[in-house]
């Protein structure tokens, strides 16, 4: 940590290319969080760059070494929400070319359902599903990064895998490993 405190002093003394190396050592982490929420290529890069720029100009602001990676991340996420701000979108789950998350199905319909189920949920029950299911991040971590508290993460994600089991088929689906299977 000793080693991130100082390229952090680095970078707020003008390094741009120590906070570049620091976003690159964990880059696939940074992209696969705006494209879960962004669901293209390009406007995952867009929020990306719209990041740096903010830790750059930022960085100063922040007091303890040890949250960058969870403050970069919360910065992320408003950029991406910024992105579909100004887009006019919500959360969109349907059509979108590159589902890599939802890889371990086997069938075409078990995909075109979940998709169509889980964009009936509220966009609030979206993100924290797909933060927890689709990214792997634990509850803390969701609630770091949207800024709100852990039971409202808990909350969300229960509240949502009910209701989109319900939709599913109900005692037909089951929960394993965060992906909805059927009982067969």
């Amino acid at each position: 940590m000793e080693d991130l405190a100082h390229k952090l002093q680095q970078i707020k003394k003008g390094n741009k290319e120590i906070l570049i190396r620091l976003i690159l050592e964990r880059k696939n982490e940074y992209y696969k969080l705006a494209y879960v929420y962004l669901e293209n290529t390009e406007d995952a890069l867009d929020a990306l760059e719209d990041m740096i720029v903010i830790l750059y100009e930022s960085i100063k602001n922040l007091k303890n070494p040890e949250a960058f990676y969870s403050w970069s991340k919360k910065i992320l996420v408003n950029c991406c929400k910024q992105i579909l701000r100004k887009r006019n979108k919500i959360i969109p789950m349907e059509n979108t070319p590159e589902k890599t998350y939802l890889e371990n199905y086997d069938q075409k319909e078990q995909k075109a359902d979940l998709e169509k189920c889980l964009a009936l949920l509220s966009p609030e029950q979206q993100e924290t599903i797909k933060l927890k299911y689709f990214l792997d991040m634990d509850y803390k971590t969701i609630a770091q990064v949207l800024d709100i508290p852990v039971g409202t993460v808990k909350s969300r994600i229960s509240i949502g895998l009910k209701r989109l089991k319900d939709l599913m088929g109900g005692e037909y689906y089951e929960e394993y490993r965060g992906t909805i299977i059927p009982l067969r």
